[in-house]
């Protein structure tokens, strides 16, 4: 079917904002990349103005987009859904606001968040030269898109976001299930050592119970599953970003591992993650900056996961690290120095089956989590075109979501 929407180009129907915010409070919200995360704003927590980053400068409103500048298909943008007078946002991310009487600012968000747009960007911004790759809003600017009536662009808007709805219900049922698994762990292994230690239990040095990174088989030059830190999850025990690539140098991991972040700021951010993202006997690897770690029995697989995300283990990680400032790291043998209680078989074991199962489930959901993302990225072509009208399509989203 012939596609009769005319062909916008996006600087015409959309600005970057750059309005330093006018800081009349002692505290507010600051925002930086690590903040936002497919389209949700991760936390709302207030800090004190005088002790933030010279980048906090940004202002924003209800129906922005923050999109972030560098690795722009890293999932780092969000969707403003509320009055944000006390929201001050990084340098380092966009604020985008649509012309409102030509572009519906939902029906944008939808457009510029999709895979095809986001790995076109990526694709710009690493034909640059740099560290990072990295783009600026005249990428946006140049992009097009056949542009329905705003009414049609409301429709199409809704119709997707039921799809965005329920991804974002299964990622606050894991973040649920996630802290329900942590405050068992706490419960069993942490608070009870606080006294005497239960009968059948054993103090040791974190590496006489835990692997740290143990060996792993991976040839130089062979294609394996590489995880970035920049898709380490900060509040999460799973990964979600893992792409292929040939093994140069870096730490290598299998299925039941822990990764923990030992390079700051990454591991101030709590990027840790719990591998069960690949194949059965596969082997992937990642950054030289991530430590592994591994239970020796009767310590289940999750236990090094739940302990990595404690305070405890947080604290003495942080107050370990050795180097110049900037780029700090933890050495891996100091965590000889550091005591964990290994409990009785019988609890360990119970715990694993509980730790798996939540696990499981959390798996579960991501997984539908990407069915929905690849319907919406397929459903928003064939409705832009005309290929798809909306009725189907949203008789499609319903019976997904």
């Amino acid at each position: 079917m012939a596609n009769h929407n005319p062909i916008s180009r996006i600087g015409d129907l959309a600005d970057s904002i750059s309005e330093t915010h006018k800081l009349g409070k002692e505290k507010l919200i600051f925002l930086n990349t690590s903040d936002i995360l497919h389209g949700k704003i991760l936390h709302r927590t207030y800090s004190a103005v005088k002790d933030w980053p010279g980048q906090a400068k940004k202002s924003i409103c209800k129906g922005d987009i923050l999109f972030s500048e560098i690795r722009p298909a890293n999932g780092r943008w969000a969707y403003v859904e509320e009055n944000a007078d006390d929201f001050v946002v990084s340098t380092k991310l966009m604020v985008i606001r649509t012309r409102q009487d030509k572009l519906v600012p939902k029906f944008f968000y939808q457009f510029l968040t999709s895979s095809k747009t986001t790995q076109w960007l990526q694709h710009l911004a690493e034909s640059r030269s740099g560290t990072f790759p990295q783009i600026t809003f005249d990428e946006v600017a140049s992009l097009e898109l056949p542009l329905p009536s705003l009414a049609t662009q409301h429709a199409i808007a809704s119709v997707l976001g039921s799809l965005d709805d329920k991804i974002e219900l299964n990622r606050r049922m894991n973040e649920t299930l996630e802290a329900l698994a942590q405050t068992l762990f706490k419960s069993w292994f942490v608070d009870v050592t606080q006294s005497a230690l239960p009968k059948d239990w054993r103090e040791v040095p974190l590496p006489e119970a835990i692997e740290v990174n143990p060996p792993r088989p991976l040839r130089k030059g062979q294609v394996a599953p590489y995880l970035d830190m920049a898709n380490m999850p900060t509040r999460s025990a799973r990964a979600l970003e893992v792409i292929d690539r040939e093994f140069g140098s870096g730490m290598r991991f299998k299925n039941g591992d822990t990764l923990v972040a030992r390079i700051t700021p990454c591991l101030e951010n709590g990027k840790s993650c719990f591998v069960d993202f690949l194949n059965r006997d596969q082997t992937a690897w990642g950054s030289t900056e991530y430590i592994v770690l591994r239970p020796k029995s009767p310590l289940p697989p999750e236990f090094a996961y739940f302990l990595a995300r404690t305070d405890e283990f947080r604290a003495f990680m942080i107050a370990n690290m050795t180097g110049t400032s900037g780029r700090q790291r933890v050495p891996a043998e100091c965590l000889s120095n550091f005591k964990i209680a290994v409990p009785a078989a019988e609890l360990a074991e119970k715990f694993g089956h509980f730790a798996c199962a939540v696990f499981a489930h959390m798996k579960a959901h991501d997984d539908e989590s990407r069915t929905l993302a690849a319907l919406r990225d397929a459903l928003l072509p064939k409705l832009l075109s005309g290929e798809l009208r909306l009725p189907p399509a949203a008789n499609l989203a319903e019976a997904a979501a």
